[in-house]
């Protein structure tokens, strides 16, 4: 097989759930860990396996609730130590530990617990515009510019919300993309977005409505009492951060202040970039990657 042929393949868990898997890479290599966020799947990462797969073993799993990967009713099922679990048990499949644990958005919430929480799995972590909790409870209480931002979540936590999205052929997904100007979004990534999405979207909104960290609605709401202990925020693996600075949903406040929490950052900023820099710039994300790696 070339290395660089994606496989696919189902990797069920000892503890019931199991992740849909794509991967490139001869098995017993070091190991890349690829996570994907809203509203994606494990293809987002296809370009960046096959660029990485003569060297290491690659793996982008669909997080639970994604695609054909397990996707419990339960919105408790998406609290982060059931996602970190399900991490953890994919790297101990794989032999342990990874040579780098590469994330976005959703999957960077889950990479960031993982490493703080169990630092033994992974030698670096890459973080692809995926605020660190600490510095985003901070601006999601106290910063407007971020609530407004961040108001989208609450839409998400609604309880019609699957229903709202998958209409009219997910009319209101596409906008997630196209705000930000998504010239990569061609009629064929298209209709491997419905393919994902195809499989439902109770899991993928799961995420927000079993997560604190949501705009205030009001004085009652648990983010204004919420606190994060140091023990469980503070990442002391090498960390490389790539940030997309045209990012509207995630503005670059949120770095403010990240170095507390993560000791041993390089941190690089990219102009231009939007969220969606994985798509848009593929080989930048692999060159800081490349970079990560080699530090």
């Amino acid at each position: 097989m070339n290395p660089g042929t994606i496989e696919t393949f189902d990797l069920a868990l000892p503890h019931g759930i199991t992740l849909s898997c794509r991967a490139a890479g001869a098995p017993g290599a070091p190991l890349l860990v690829f996570l994907h966020g809203f509203p994606e799947g494990a293809f987002v990462w296809d370009e960046l396996l096959a660029h990485f797969a003569p060297r290491y073993r690659c793996i982008a799993p669909n997080l639970r609730g994604f695609e054909r990967s397990s996707s419990p009713v339960e919105v408790e099922a998406y609290r982060a130590k059931h996602l970190v679990a399900d991490i953890r048990a994919l790297i101990a499949a794989q032999g342990g530990r990874a040579a780098a644990l590469v994330a976005h958005d959703w999957g960077g919430a889950v990479a960031w617990s993982l490493a703080a929480l169990h630092p033994e799995l992974l030698e670096r972590l890459v973080i692809v515009n995926s605020p660190h909790p600490a510095t985003f409870l901070r601006e999601l209480r106290d910063n407007p510019a971020q609530q407004a931002a961040s108001a989208y979540m609450n839409f998400l936590c609604r309880p019609d919300a699957e229903a709202l999205l998958a209409a009219d052929d997910f009319a209101r997904l596409w906008p997630f993309f196209e705000m930000m100007g998504a010239s990569w979004l061609t009629e064929s990534v298209r209709e491997r977005y419905r393919a994902v999405w195809r499989h439902g979207l109770t899991g993928a909104c799961n995420y927000y409505r079993a997560s604190p960290l949501r705009p205030p609605t009001g004085p009652d709401d648990a983010i204004h009492t919420l606190q994060l202990p140091a023990a469980m925020v503070t990442v002391r693996v090498p960390t490389h951060v790539v940030w997309a600075e045209a990012d509207i949903a995630l503005p670059p406040a949120l770095l403010d202040g990240l170095d507390a929490f993560v000791p041993q950052l390089t941190l690089t900023r990219v102009p231009g970039a939007t969220h969606w820099i994985v798509h848009e710039r593929p080989a930048l994300v692999a060159a800081e990657i490349e970079r990560a790696l080699a530090a």
